[in-house]
């Protein structure tokens, strides 16, 4: 995920938090969404973005729009909100039918505009 992420323009801290998200989400899926999942990374408008998409039963609870950090000594609860910290969008739809988390990560000096999908 590293020379993916390094690949499509990412540098320094940028790549090794792109890839705490990543894995914070990919985690989650195994965890939570039925021990598998489908993830996809591409690059497009200036970011790198992950979709990790499961077919688990979805969230028992809704997600709030900023979720608090879980207490220290908890031991679950830090995916999304990692993900959602080092990244810079999270996007999350969840169902009975499973869950999709989409993050991006600018990469910089680009514009963020034109179609530049590396899917």
């Amino acid at each position: 995920m590293a020379s993916c992420a390094a690949g499509a323009g990412l540098t320094g801290d940028r790549v090794r938090d792109f890839v705490i998200a990543v894995n914070e989400l990919l985690t989650n899926a195994v965890r939570h969404g039925g021990g598998n999942g489908h993830l996809a990374v591409w690059r497009a408008c200036g970011a790198v973005v992950c979709e990790v998409t499961d077919r688990g039963s979805g969230l028992t609870t809704p997600r709030p729009d900023e979720p608090e950090r879980p207490e220290l000594d908890e031991p679950g609860g830090w995916g999304l909100w990692l993900a959602s910290r080092l990244t810079d969008t999270l996007d999350l739809d969840s169902g009975a039918d499973g869950t999709t988390v989409r993050i991006s990560i600018r990469i910089p000096g680009t514009s963020g505009r034109g179609p530049d999908a590396l899917r």
